[in-house]
């Protein structure tokens, strides 16, 4: 990353279909998610889990990282994102239009919720790291962008359904227990 850029790490859960666009014709593979983060904080005098305002991200990963994230992450995942801020100029019905995005650098699951395992992976051929190469921005809301077809890739994963509004009331009633505790 360059060093004159804002760069930020972001905690939160995917809240739409991880999107994979393969990059046919040339151009740059990449994932693509919406992203919410809401603030929490323990309110001591009434007991009680606070949700602050909910923030929403698009998010981008590229080249192998689109690869490994539309292979590994779903909607409903908790996620790290650790990227750069950027604009995507585009054009829609009521005219010109910027919206901001996160590049992700890196992107894990958040381990607070979960266990993961990783595998390593090798990619082999393909494209390399051209410096400026750049992908048509999408109006967010579009299904897919133009001309390129996203590949579905949940079929890849033979996951079980995660209960997670079971597990987010698990959490809460923990981290009650253990903030009266202190």
């Amino acid at each position: 990353m360059s060093t004159h850029s804002l760069d930020l790490t972001l905690v939160g859960w995917i809240a739409t279909p991880v999107r994979h666009y393969p990059g046919t014709d040339g151009g740059t593979p990449y994932t693509s998610f919406r992203m919410a983060s809401t603030r929490r904080w323990f309110d001591r005098e009434s007991g009680l889990w606070k949700d602050g305002r909910t923030e929403w991200f698009t998010v981008k990963a590229f080249r192998g990282t689109a690869l490994n994230a539309a292979t590994s992450l779903r909607k409903g995942d908790p996620v790290l994102v650790h990227g750069r801020i950027a604009t995507e100029d585009w054009t829609g019905a009521d005219g010109p239009r910027t919206t901001l995005v996160i590049e992700a650098a890196a992107i894990g699951h958040d381990l607070t919720y979960g266990s993961a395992q990783f595998m390593r992976t090798v990619h082999t051929g393909g494209q390399g790291d051209a410096a400026g190469e750049q992908t048509a921005a999408i109006e967010p809301g579009d299904e897919q962008e133009p001309g390129l077809d996203p590949v579905d890739v949940s079929a890849l994963m033979a996951l079980d359904d995660v209960d997670l509004v079971g597990t987010l009331v698990a959490v809460e009633e923990e981290e009650r227990d253990l903030a009266l505790a202190r």
